[in-house]
């Protein structure tokens, strides 16, 4: 029996409902600005887990690659179409961190605050 079911994801960041707008048009769903804590914006996935996002003042994003080898964590997003995928992601904001391999089922970005993402190829 699992003792706990996965609530959301958080992710810091400067500026929560800028970031949950670039995800919500990445993955759908609308944000949804906590009414009662300013710095906390909720985005609820269609058909995944619910993102967060949360104010994190002096805020510094993961380095890519990192030389002691961790990322902290990643989100595998699922889609059909690599090429069209990444040109979507990139006109969202993204950026590049590894797409070189183009054989590969999978490339990696970074959200306009700098958390790692795959594109993965479903």
């Amino acid at each position: 029996m699992a003792i706990a079911r996965l609530g959301a994801i958080v992710l810091d960041c400067p500026d929560p409902l800028a970031l949950a707008r670039f995800y919500a048009e990445l993955l759908g769903g609308t944000p949804a600005p906590d009414p009662e804590e300013a710095d906390w914006v909720d985005l609820k996935v269609p058909g995944g887990p619910a993102l967060a996002f949360q104010e994190a003042p002096g805020y510094v994003p993961p380095p890519w690659p990192s030389v002691g080898g961790a990322q902290q964590f990643h989100l595998d997003l699922a889609v059909g179409d690599l090429d069209a995928g990444e040109k979507e992601v990139l006109a969202l904001g993204a950026t590049v961190l590894d797409n070189e391999d183009r054989t590969r089922s999978w490339r990696v970005y970074a959200d306009p605050v700098g958390h790692p993402f795959c594109l993965c190829l479903s």
